[in-house]
């Protein structure tokens, strides 16, 4: 089958069949198609876009592209599941979530990324820990996850390459924003990793990755649909990101965050009712919890009897970590060098937050990367930020920077403080942090 074939046939958009996708994905591995002849692709599915079996077939072509793990040698003692978020500010979810579902007879091997854009990453805040091995050996990987229970780690070399090398094109072609490259680029990888089943955090708002509430629940739907029609059970929540999940952002404080969680604290937080909702949905679709009911009575018993804080602790040290990060994070987790208050400029309730703008200003900060080489500044971040619906007075902090120096913090305080909207109270009631639950069957 020629290439260019399969290319003019999507062009003139016409529906391709499994064979097809596949033999083109295997091209896009193993070298013999060009970027140009990828970018053509990209560009062809950008706008003609895909059947629901097409992106079925696309997504199981990037997943089978190269290493697809298996755990059935090791003979686990629960079902291998994971969950995936789109990304936000403050979402520290997976820290916590990992272990805590641990603690509760599944086994997480958790391929994580790094930050883009605004969005912070969970392999970025993990090594903000000092000796934290991102990159372990497949077999300390594959041992972390039977014995410990969760392993999170960067993606390898060896788990769906095509979608490297998809994405790098993508990039530089416009052709980002497709859906079913979307989906197959985020359910390629995840399914790579032998799961039982995938829950979705799909991220809705300003802070979100889609730009539309409508744009996040069709990327919703489409997860659930493809992920299931490819042999995963897969779920997603749609979460709000009008604010920041956490009420820091900052990879050394999300690391605070995380463990003040798995020690039993901050759980009327947003933070906290949106990991335990994941958390419940995993159980759930996994079988480890009969009912709704009977997950509750786990993760609670989980996090009270410190167990999740100890498969956290076994997962760090594993991994190169310190054994004691969880008695003593302050000696391991620097704190910047400068810390400063952005204050309200006047009295008023916080109607709205460009939670956006946050997550730049953490970039800007060193927090993040502006281009892909970019060292981290693990230190710096924001803490105590005002959430949406709180009362303040003028000259009252509607955040605390911290900075590497006052000429960095005095740097972004004018943006920061512009991200925050004050009004009259009551004017603007805040989202529930979870918008909606999609399975399979709530699909026409």
């Amino acid at each position: 089958m020629l290439i260019q074939d399969i290319i003019r046939r999507k062009r003139d958009a016409e529906v391709l069949d499994a064979d097809a996708i596949h033999t083109f994905m295997r091209g896009v591995t193993d070298g013999s198609i060009g970027d140009a002849q990828i970018g053509a692709f990209a560009m062809a599915v950008m706008l003609n876009g895909m059947t629901r079996d097409e992106a079925i077939a696309l997504t199981e072509a990037t997943r089978d592209s190269g290493q697809v793990l298996r755990w059935d040698d090791l003979y686990l003692d629960g079902p291998v599941l994971d969950k995936h978020s789109t990304g936000g500010v403050g979402d520290l979810v997976s820290l916590v979530l990992g272990p805590w579902i641990a603690a509760c007879g599944g086994h997480v091997p958790m391929i994580s990324g790094r930050g883009l854009g605004h969005t912070g990453g969970t392999l970025d805040k993990l090594e903000a820990i000092p000796g934290y091995d991102v990159t372990p050996s497949d077999a300390r990987f594959r041992q972390l996850v039977k014995d410990v229970g969760v392993a999170i780690i960067g993606q390898t070399g060896t788990l769906a390459p095509a979608d490297k090398r998809l994405y790098g094109v993508r990039d530089v072609t416009a052709t980002v924003e497709s859906l079913p490259l979307i989906v197959a680029s985020i359910l390629g990888k995840k399914l790579a990793c032998g799961l039982d089943t995938l829950v979705m955090d799909v991220k809705v708002g300003n802070g979100a990755f889609m730009p539309t509430a409508e744009a996040s629940r069709e990327l919703a739907d489409a997860i659930v649909a493809i992920g299931s029609g490819a042999g995963t059970p897969t779920s997603v929540l749609l979460t709000d990101m009008n604010q920041p999940l956490a009420d820091c952002a900052g990879n050394a404080l999300e690391v605070h965050e995380a463990l003040r969680l798995l020690q039993g604290g901050g759980c009327s937080t947003r933070l906290y009712q949106v990991t335990h909702a994941l958390a419940t949905e995993m159980l759930l679709q996994s079988g480890l919890a009969s009912d709704a009911e009977d997950a509750e009575t786990r993760l609670d018993r989980a996090l009270a009897s410190g167990e999740a804080l100890e498969r956290f602790s076994r997962m760090v040290h594993g991994l190169g970590g310190p054994s004691d990060l969880a008695e003593r994070p302050a000696h391991y987790l620097a704190p910047a060098p400068f810390t400063t208050d952005v204050v309200a400029p006047r009295a008023g309730t916080v109607n709205a937050i460009d939670t956006r703008a946050l997550g730049l200003g953490v970039v800007e900060l060193g927090g993040g990367r502006r281009n892909a080489g970019d060292a981290i500044d693990h230190r710096v971040g924001l803490s105590h930020i005002a959430a949406l619906g709180q009362r303040v007075d003028a000259g009252q902090p509607l955040l605390r920077l911290h900075a590497a120096s006052r000429a960095d913090a005095e740097a972004v305080t004018r943006h920061l403080s512009a991200a925050f909207t004050l009004g009259e109270e009551g004017s603007v009631a805040p989202a529930l942090p979870i918008h909606a639950t999609l399975r399979q069957e709530d699909l026409s």
